[in-house]
């Protein structure tokens, strides 16, 4: 491998592997936890009578679920992106190849 083939993989372990290491929590509760719990935590600091507007229809029975459904979600997302790019990268191909070819046929 080059050099600057090992700098690179050298950068990307640590970057993978230094969070793991160093967990920075600064002073949060729960250092993992989601903007929706703490945002709610900022308003009712602000304002300690609010009330929202609207309940959740469904809430998940437990965090290890609700973080499930948001892997699916993102799987799904990623996968539907990809078919997409896939789907124009081939169009986009196709469509060259086919101006190559009648650029042939038209010079014989």
């Amino acid at each position: 491998m080059k050099r600057t083939n090992l700098i690179l993989l050298g950068i990307a372990l640590l970057l993978a592997i230094l969070p793991l290491i160093l967990p920075v929590t600064r002073g949060l509760q729960e250092p993992f936890a989601g903007a929706d719990g703490q945002g709610m935590q900022a308003v009712t600091a602000i304002a300690p009578d609010y009330k929202p507007w609207f309940s959740p229809v469904w809430e998940p029975p437990s965090g290890e679920i609700e973080g499930l459904l948001f892997a699916l979600q993102a799987a799904l997302g990623s996968g539907l992106l990809g078919y997409y790019l896939g789907l124009r990268r081939g169009q986009t191909q196709r469509r060259k190849a086919d101006q190559d070819q009648d650029r042939l046929n038209a010079g014989d």
